[in-house]
C-alpha cells in the first residue's frame, strides 16, 4: 500500500474535499485524484462519494481511516526512533497549542528552545485546546501545550505546568462588580458570556453552577478569552477569565467561598516515541512548574 496514497485520503477526509487536500499536501486537484483512484483500485472498493462539491467517506473509507491513521503513525514512530539513536537534538517539533497559552505562557519557553537547540524546525500550530488534543490523538502533533482535560482520555499522557487561577469578572460600573454582598445565586441571574460549550473551561464553570444547582444565564459564547474580556468590558455581560488577563477594562467580582481554577500543561500520546526535541522541549516545560 503506497503511503503517499494513504496520506493523500487521509488529507481529504480531513478537509472535505480534493482541493484542500491538494493545497495541504501541495498537490495539483488532478494529481490528488489520481493518488485516490490508485488507492480505490488497490483495494478494490470505493472510498469516497462525490455529491456535487460535497466529498463524503463510504463506509469502507470510515473502515479505513483509523487503519491509515495507524500505519502512518506507525512509520513517523519508526523514523523517531532510529533518529533518536544519534542522540542530537534536530529535526522537526510538531506543536499544538492554544492562542492563550502561545500569547501568554510560551514565548519565554520557546524563546530558550530555539536558542539552545538551532537544529530544531519548530512547527507550531495555534488552536483551541480540544482541537489541539485531538491533534495529539491522531498523530498530528508530537506535544501540545493546552488547558488539560478534567478527565484525559486513557491513550493521553498528561503533565500540569501551571494552575491558572479564573475569576469571575464583570465591566467596573457593573452592578455585580460594585455589590461586595454577591452570591453564585446572584451572578448566575445576569447574563454571560461563557467560553464555547465545547471547551475545557467552559466545562469546568458549568460543573461549578451545577454543584449548586445552578443554571448560568449564557447570552453568548465565543472560544477566545480575548474577545470575552473585550465583551465584559463593555458591559454586555460577566464571564470568568484567568486572573493573568485582569486589568483596569475589567473588575473582579466579589465571591470569597468560590475558588476556582483550571490546569494548563501539555499532553504526549502514550504509544508514541518522543523524539529527542520533544523530550528536549519537555525538559523546558517542566522547568516552568512549580517546585514539588
Amino acid at each position: 500500500m503506497d503511503l503517499a496514497n494513504l496520506s493523500a485520503f487521509i488529507a481529504i477526509a480531513e478537509t472535505g474535499s480534493f482541493s484542500g487536500a491538494g493545497e495541504r499536501l501541495y498537490l495539483t486537484q488532478p494529481a490528488i485524484s489520481k493518488r485516490i483512484a490508485s488507492l480505490e483500485q488497490q483495494l478494490a472498493v470505493r472510498l469516497f462519494d462525490r455529491l456535487g462539491r460535497e466529498v463524503t467517506l463510504t463506509e469502507a473509507g470510515r473502515a479505513l481511516l483509523p487503519r491509515a491513521y495507524q500505519i502512518l503513525n506507525v512509520l513517523d514512530d519508526t523514523r523517531r526512533a532510529l533518529t533518536n539513536l544519534n542522540g542530537e537534538v534536530s529535526g522537526r517539533l510538531t506543536l499544538a497549542t492554544s492562542h492563550h497559552i502561545g500569547l501568554h505562557r510560551l514565548p519565554p519557553v520557546l524563546r530558550a528552545f530555539t536558542r539552545q537547540y538551532p537544529a530544531v524546525a519548530l512547527d507550531i500550530q495555534f488552536l483551541d485546546s480540544e482541537a489541539a488534543y485531538d491533534e495529539v490523538l491522531h498523530g498530528r502533533a508530537e506535544i501540545a501545550v493546552i488547558t488539560l482535560a478534567p478527565e484525559p482520555h486513557a491513550l493521553v499522557k498528561a503533565t500540569p505546568v501551571w494552575n491558572d487561577p479564573l475569576d469571575f469578572v464583570a465591566a467596573p460600573e457593573h452592578p455585580l462588580a460594585s455589590n461586595q454582598q454577591v452570591s453564585l445565586a446572584d451572578v448566575a441571574q445576569h447574563p454571560a458570556v461563557f467560553p464555547g460549550g465545547n471547551t475545557f473551561t467552559h466545562h469546568i464553570v458549568q460543573r461549578l453552577f451545577e454543584s449548586q444547582g445552578l443554571t448560568p444565564n449564557i447570552a453568548m459564547s465565543t472560544n477566545y478569552l480575548e474577545t470575552i474580556k473585550m465583551m465584559v468590558s463593555i458591559g454586555l455581560a460577566w464571564s470568568v477569565l484567568p486572573r493573568t488577563m485582569l486589568d483596569e477594562q475589567v473588575a473582579s467580582i466579589a465571591l470569597p467561598d468560590i475558588q476556582l481554577s483550571r490546569q494548563l500543561g501539555y499532553i504526549l500520546h502514550t504509544e508514541r516515541t518522543l523524539s529527542n526535541a520533544a523530550k528536549a522541549f519537555m525538559a523546558l516545560l517542566d522547568s516552568q512548574a512549580p517546585a514539588g
